[in-house]
This record gives C-alpha cells, sequence and structure tokens, in this order.
C-alpha cells in the first residue's frame, strides 16, 4: 500500500502545535505514513550593497532578516526532532522550507501539494478573525481549489 502523505503547514503558532497533536494520535500508529512540514518565508532581496552608502545602511537590517530565517529553519528541525521523539521514524518526518513564490500562504500550500501529490492537509484555523472577511481564510481557498485531496481543519 502507498504511504500515505500528509503535509502540515507550520508557522510557530499555538494552534500549529493542535495540528500535530492531532498528526501524532491520529498517524502514530500507521505504517508508511509521511509527515511533511511546511513553511514559507519572505524571501531576502538581493542588493548591490556596494552601489551606494544608502544600501550599505539596509545590510545590518538584511543580516538581521537571514538570522531570523536561519532560526525559523532551526525551530522547524525542532519540531521534526519532536515528531520523532513522539515515535515517527525520521525517514517519516520531512521539511520543506523554502522562500515564498506565491503571493500568499494558501497558494503555496496549494502549489506545494499539487507538486509532491499530498493526501491530506492539516491545517489550522484561528476562528474569529474580521480579517478574513476581506482577505479570506487560508483555508477556504484550500478546500476550494484543490481536488481529490484531504483537508481537515484543526479548530
Amino acid at each position: 500500500m502507498a504511504a500515505q502523505k500528509i503535509l502540515v503547514p507550520y508557522n510557530f503558532m499555538p494552534y500549529d502545535q493542535k495540528a500535530l497533536d492531532f498528526v501524532v494520535k491520529n498517524f502514530l500508529s500507521q505504517d508508511g505514513a509521511e509527515i511533511t512540514l511546511f513553511k514559507s518565508y519572505a524571501p531576502i532581496p538581493d542588493y548591490n550593497m556596494q552601489a551606494s552608502p544608502v544600501m550599505a545602511k539596509l545590510k545590518s537590517n538584511l543580516s538581521i532578516m537571514t538570522t531570523q530565517i536561519k532560526e525559523m529553519e532551526d525551530g522547524l528541525n525542532d519540531v521534526r526532532d519532536g515528531l520523532i521523539q513522539s515515535g515517527f521514524s525520521e525517514d517519516q518526518v520531512k521539511i520543506v522550507y523554502r522562500a515564498k513564490k506565491k503571493k500568499d500562504i494558501a497558494a503555496e500550500i496549494i502549489a506545494l501539494s499539487l507538486e509532491q501529490h499530498f493526501q491530506l492537509i492539516v491545517i489550522n484555523h484561528k476562528p474569529g478573525k474580521v480579517s478574513h472577511f476581506f482577505t479570506g481564510n487560508v483555508f477556504n481557498k484550500i478546500i476550494t481549489t484543490l481536488k481529490d485531496v484531504t483537508v481537515c481543519v484543526i479548530t
């Protein structure tokens, strides 16, 4: 039987831990389940720092951003290690950590799902945000776009 491929977008929020708890509870005993933790980040612009004195001032800010990106990657590896400590094997837990290519996180999740053919996406939803009325919910965009993919929304 083919492995169940599960995508878990992760953004270092308390609701993300609820999604991970769901995955551990429901898929730890399933042989062959593959969990992929996904995080995208805003890419750092590529500037020629020697071009002008003003650009040189940005160098320290870009250095801080680079450090933050590395810290998030380390944090994602810690989350992966936590899943392994919960009982998943190292081969069962993967990480996709990459710069954003799309305009929003929903588009990033959809693109990754189509690229890697996930059967299940486990996302969280923080209820009650008024801004969702104007921007749309990530889970709404995902469930209306993807076909033949199960989407589990953890609230």
